[in-house]
């Protein structure tokens, strides 16, 4: 950890700070999507190399949660996150001049590698700093300053592609990974004290993920959380080829419209805070997947019909009741982690990656022609969400009584 002590900060200073590096993942996922074509082209390959880029990405950030978790249990918050950030800007700068669309690919894992430590971190000093309910709150107001990255970042990167070209998109992601770096190193405090930290060894890791992976009050939601975050996922990838090749948008209607898409999560993000003052997050869970099953049910049906506006009113339901679901997920899932905030993020993270790695690539690699990847994807995930919560919830009360 840096001897360098950070100025006092507020808690909203702290979770507008904790936003921007959570935003690491959409601003270097969503920012490129229009440049699909373009980059297809420059490497001389189909555009579904350019897609497995992203997929890459999404395993690159389940791998680097398995190790950040641990290491801020042990080092504390800002020195693990101030390396992770080291390494998403190398990786970035690299991107930039990779030789052909392999390498670009491997740049691309290490790039979320870093990028992940954001996400994990953030969700830790949240559980650091207030309990489930302020969490959740804290987590909802987290969502809604991430999600200003999703919305700009699509609208930005089709302006920027079709103005100044794909590798401009990559030296503002270079310049957001420097900026981010200068404030944690200014204002981020320190928020596990040294007398909180765990040894770090692998059998004591093997010991807390065992723990945490058979401690019911905590996988549950973890999952619930990572299955229904995967219909993001499933959106992300197969947006591109719904919007411009089967709907005819350009570069810049993409962006629009998937930041019309992710205006949802805005929404979604400042009501569940508001309804927090009444409901617990379980509550609010169960009913946020019960509307993502019936939002994504309905996607599927009019997926075979050749109309934009009536397939983008399902699916801002079925992404915006995201906003509901992980907040609400993860807050009770790290309420369950107990004294391993720091492992527990880290899990919840690995099983949100892996599923969205599994999804994109079935999404990509099952790519017919149609929308039904995508929406047959989003229907799926967020299906076995609600029924894994419905069948633990129902577990949990015959155990009760």
């Amino acid at each position: 950890m840096s001897a360098f002590k950070p100025a006092p900060a507020s808690a909203g200073r702290i979770i507008i700070i904790l936003g921007a590096l959570a935003a690491f993942a959409p601003v270097a996922t969503d920012m490129y999507l229009p440049a699909f074509g373009l980059m297809a082209a420059h490497f001389g390959v189909e555009e579904g190399s350019i897609e497995a880029t992203l997929s890459a990405f999404f395993l690159g950030l389940a791998v680097g949660q398995a190790f950040y978790g641990p290491l801020i249990d042990r080092f504390g918050r800002r020195g693990p996150l101030l390396a992770g950030i080291g390494i998403y800007t190398a990786a970035t700068l690299l991107c930039l001049v990779a030789p052909d669309v392999t390498v670009f690919t491997a740049l691309r894992f290490l790039q979320a590698v870093g990028g992940c430590a954001g996400m994990i971190v953030g969700r830790a000093v949240v559980r650091d700093l207030f309990d489930e309910r302020e969490g959740a709150r804290a987590l909802s107001l987290l969502m809604m300053v991430m999600t200003l990255a999703p919305i700009l970042a699509p609208v930005l990167g089709g302006f920027i592609v079709t103005v100044a070209g794909w590798r401009t998109v990559f030296l503002l992601m270079l310049a957001f990974g420097l900026i981010c770096a200068v404030l944690v190193w200014r204002v981020l405090p320190e928020t596990l004290p040294p007398e909180r930290r765990h040894a770090l060894s692998l059998r004591a890791i093997a010991a807390t993920w065992a723990h945490l992976l058979g401690h019911r009050p905590f996988i549950v939601p973890a999952l619930v959380g990572g299955l229904a975050q995967a219909c993001m996922f499933a959106f992300i990838t197969g947006s591109p080829f719904v919007f411009i090749n089967l709907h005819g948008a350009s570069a810049q209607t993409y962006g629009f419209l998937f930041a019309l898409i992710a205006c949802a999560l805005i929404v979604s993000a400042q009501l569940n805070r508001m309804a927090l003052r009444r409901f617990r997050p379980p509550v609010l869970l169960g009913a946020a997947l019960c509307l993502n099953v019936v939002a994504g049910l309905t996607l599927v049906a009019v997926a075979g019909r050749h109309d934009l506006v009536l397939l983008l009113i399902p699916l801002w339901f079925a992404i915006g009741s995201l906003g509901f679901i992980t907040a609400n997920a993860a807050a009770i899932a790290m309420g369950a982690s107990g004294p391993h905030s720091g492992s527990g993020s880290s899990l919840i993270g690995i099983l949100q990656f892996s599923f969205a790695f599994a999804v994109s690539a079935l999404v990509a690699g099952l790519q017919n022609g149609t929308a039904y990847p995508m929406t047959v994807a989003i229907a799926a995930c967020g299906s076995a969400a609600l029924l894994l919560w419905s069948l633990a919830r129902l577990a949990g009360g015959r155990a009760r009584a």
